[in-house]
């Protein structure tokens, strides 16, 4: 599946009308890794809003270093931003491209919600993923990227979803094809990241909240049981902890930062 860049830019251009796009559009047929590749040209002088998409990652990682699967037929594709950040508040980043990506897919009429941290979930299964990488200099970020995977008509695991699929499934066809879904995403991280930086994190967790999936289920926690009730500023989730204190006056609640436990998925009923 050859990627049409003539496509995309013409998809750009119904948002930007006539201003130049805000985006360095670099395509390629396979990499490693289009966050590698990225880097690698930031490190030649590319600048922010440098994108690199790929139709196929030969090497692609999601979160804590698990491999993504990247075969032909998805979306895949990295932007740079130049974020006026604190390193301990590198999380913000993902929140906001989550977000921004699911808001621009439901104006589309695409349901789309989010699964703590970072996955894009439709029908309660796995759409994509986002990987926020950042190089860091005296506490600030310097330079970051948002890496992202998008199934469209690639082969997905049991508990994933493609959105060709889903639109059949839908007798719909709200996106034509993979260079419009591209552009939709490229929207959406910059939204994401321009409500972060203009509206602040308060604004964005209540926007991020609204379409997270997760809140009021349940966990267990070394061994004891929480409920879901939030995301705090730092992208930890918040637990209400179920006590067996009948005179406790406050209920419990913890914080779990991403990668110490998982909500799953369940399995895909046949």
């Amino acid at each position: 599946m050859e990627f049409n860049r003539q496509l995309l830019v013409n998809a750009l251009k119904e948002e930007y009308k006539h201003q130049d796009l805000p985006f360095s559009l670099h395509i390629f047929n396979t990499v490693s890794s289009t966050n590698q590749t990225l880097w690698q040209l930031i490190d030649q002088g590319e600048k922010s809003g440098c994108v690199v998409i790929a139709t196929e990652q030969t090497a692609g990682r999601g979160q804590w270093g698990r491999q993504w699967q990247s075969s032909t037929g998805g979306v895949y594709l990295s932007m740079a931003i130049a974020p006026k950040l604190e390193a301990t508040s590198s999380y913000q980043l993902t929140l906001a491209s989550a977000w921004g990506i699911t808001a621009q897919l439901r104006k589309c009429g695409i349901p789309v919600g989010i699964k703590w941290p970072n996955d894009l979930v439709l029908d309660g299964r796995k759409l994509g993923g986002i990987l926020t990488e950042t190089k860091v200099n005296k506490g600030q970020i310097t330079q970051a990227i948002i890496g992202v995977g998008i199934n469209w008509a690639n082969q997905v695991p049991e508990t994933g979803i493609n959105l060709q699929l889903w639109q059949n499934s839908q007798n719909c066809q709200i996106i034509q094809h993979l260079e419009r879904l591209t552009s939709q995403v490229l929207l959406g991280i910059k939204s994401g990241i321009e409500c972060l930086q203009v509206e602040g994190i308060n604004i964005l967790l209540s926007n991020y909240l609204d379409v997270l999936t997760n809140i009021g289920d349940q966990v267990y926690v070394n061994n004891l049981l929480g409920t879901v009730v939030g995301v705090t500023q730092e992208g930890n989730l918040r637990l209400r902890m179920t006590t067996d204190d009948a005179k406790a006056a406050v209920t419990p609640e913890i914080s779990c930062q991403p990668g110490t436990i998982s909500l799953g998925y369940r399995q895909a009923s046949v």
